[in-house]
């Protein structure tokens, strides 16, 4: 970044008074780009361990029917642990296929899912060189994921994350899932920081955006072409104040 550049960021960065960035995780920090093809061979293999013989379209157009339910069910739950969501949404699966609920295939499910999850999901591109930067910038950096801790965790010990953030929090943690005020609340009393100089960074318009928003963040919505964000219910989403399409651009925010 040129001289030039960088004097207009920090102007902006003093009229915006940041001085923390906090993430979402997954679609931000992490891509979904693996994401549907580690999870369809596993509900084609559950299918098929529950005595379905659906064909493997009809098993997909189940998976996705039954995320869309699953995903309206539980918008506006101000906390749920997403093991729940995940079984909530297996049991719907299997009615739309008509195949018996079968507790044991469930647990395979379960743990296969998780570790799928974990596996495909990769540190974008610029996120390393990004967050190095933030750091250097003396900027205070968090994570706040609607996930459970044994999904986090391992992700962050995996990527090292702990080498550039003050802290993370988890929806279980904190018993609160965005866009519900709480979990938001939890991380700004462990920062020390107003809402007003935090910049919230996320994927989701309907978590991340709206709740960062309702609580007087200053919110970036990072968009990743031909990515949806998971789990979205469609509600009437508050507009960003920037749109990104790499973590990289947060350069010219901050």
């Amino acid at each position: 970044m040129s001289n030039a550049a960088d004097s207009t960021s920090q102007r902006e960065s003093i009229i915006m008074n940041i001085e923390g960035v906090f993430f979402d995780l997954g679609g931000t920090l992490f891509s979904y780009r693996n994401l549907a093809r580690a999870n369809i061979p596993i509900m084609i293999e559950s299918a098929k361990r529950m005595g379905s013989s659906a064909p493997v379209d009809e098993v997909k157009k189940a998976y996705g029917r039954a995320t869309h339910y699953v995903s309206h069910r539980y918008a506006d739950k101000p906390y749920y642990r997403h093991r729940d969501l995940f079984h909530d949404l297996f049991k719907h699966f299997c009615d739309i296929l008509q195949a018996e609920y079968d507790p044991q295939v469930h647990n395979w499910y379960h743990t296969t899912h998780l570790a799928a999850v974990i596996d495909c999901l990769e540190l974008k591109p610029d996120c390393i060189q990004t967050l190095a930067y933030l750091k250097e910038r003396g900027l205070y950096l968090s994570i706040v994921s609607n996930i459970d801790d044994d999904m986090l965790e391992p992700l962050i010990a995996r990527e090292e994350l702990h080498r550039y953030f003050d802290h993370w929090t988890s929806s279980e943690k904190a018993r609160s899932c965005k866009p519900d005020r709480r979990i938001f609340d939890v991380t700004l009393d462990r920062s020390a920081l107003k809402a007003e100089q935090v910049l919230f960074v996320g994927d989701s318009p309907d978590h991340d955006i709206t709740g960062a928003s309702a609580v007087g963040m200053h919110t970036a919505l990072i968009v990743e072409k031909g990515i949806e964000p998971p789990l979205q219910a469609g509600r009437d989403a508050v507009a960003p104040d920037h749109t990104i399409h790499s973590l990289g651009e947060l350069r010219d925010i901050v």
